[in-house]
């Protein structure tokens, strides 16, 4: 597979008063196939704005997006989403929910249960499969998510702040399972996340866009999510040069933000 393009994306919004907000201005990006990229950023810097173009929601003012050499023009099986809050149903069991995209596909029953299980076993919710998912905490709810979106089979799962609704010990085994779910699964995956250290553990390459108009201020290429897949993730933030990326970055951000208060007093 030729992976993800994302070349030269604009998007501009037009306001009732005949004024415009510029959200993303010439923002270009090549990921390969299996690729796990983090973006971080200050907020209103157009994050989430670029992963929706990315998943079809939102047609750019300017550009295109890629995907294995065909141009995307609206939402697709072959992108997954993992919100914030897992978007479930509610009234469904653990096993429904993740069988849904198979069932709509009409994929025989077999294949689907065979499916369902190995995901659920992956993700640590077999013996949860026949709950109600308004039962379960708010971690295992994103374990379900995820089961969910791999249940397609997705070329690029997209990620919009998985984790930030959780608690520290929970975001750190959430972390480890991302990372365990992206060397098994080999998809490139797109994070965004307001979490510089999550940024750095997670992200094979990391990107930090610059205030509005959004744009790619620096790109880095990291060590630590390849390190997380077989290590405690608190040993890798002992790593030399995970402090000093992290204090970097934060300063980087810090200015920014500092740049947008003095914009607008």
């Amino acid at each position: 597979m030729s992976g993800l393009e994302i070349d030269n994306v604009s998007m501009r919004f037009e306001l009732p008063d005949g004024g415009h907000v510029q959200a993303l201005k010439n923002v270009s990006l090549d990921l390969k196939s299996g690729e796990l990229l983090s973006v971080l950023g200050p907020s209103g810097c157009g994050k989430t704005t670029l992963l929706n173009i990315v998943a079809g929601f939102l047609a750019p003012t300017e550009g295109n997006i890629i995907l294995n050499d065909k141009k995307v023009y609206g939402p697709g099986p072959e992108r997954g989403m993992v919100f914030q809050q897992g978007a479930l149903f509610e009234w469904m069991s653990v096993r429904k929910n993740v069988s849904f995209g198979p069932d709509m596909k009409g994929m025989p029953k077999k294949e689907s249960d065979e499916i369902v299980d190995h995901l659920l076993d992956t993700v640590g919710l077999q013996d949860f499969k026949e709950k109600a998912v308004y039962e379960l905490s708010g971690g295992m709810q994103q374990r379900v998510a995820l089961a969910r979106c791999l249940a397609n089979d997705p070329d690029v799962i997209l990620m919009d702040e998985p984790l930030g609704a959780l608690d520290a010990l929970t975001r750190e085994k959430m972390q480890g399972l991302v990372l365990k779910l992206w060397k098994e699964t080999g998809k490139t995956i797109i994070l965004i996340t307001h979490s510089v250290e999550e940024a750095l553990l997670l992200g094979e390459r990391l990107v930090v866009m610059a205030p509005r108009p959004g744009r790619i201020h620096k790109e880095y290429n990291l060590p630590f999510a390849d390190l997380g897949v077989n290590a405690d993730l608190r040993e890798v933030k002992k790593h030399p040069d995970f402090s000093s990326k992290r204090e970097e970055i934060l300063t980087m951000i810090w200015d920014m933000e500092e740049e947008i208060m003095g914009r607008q007093e």
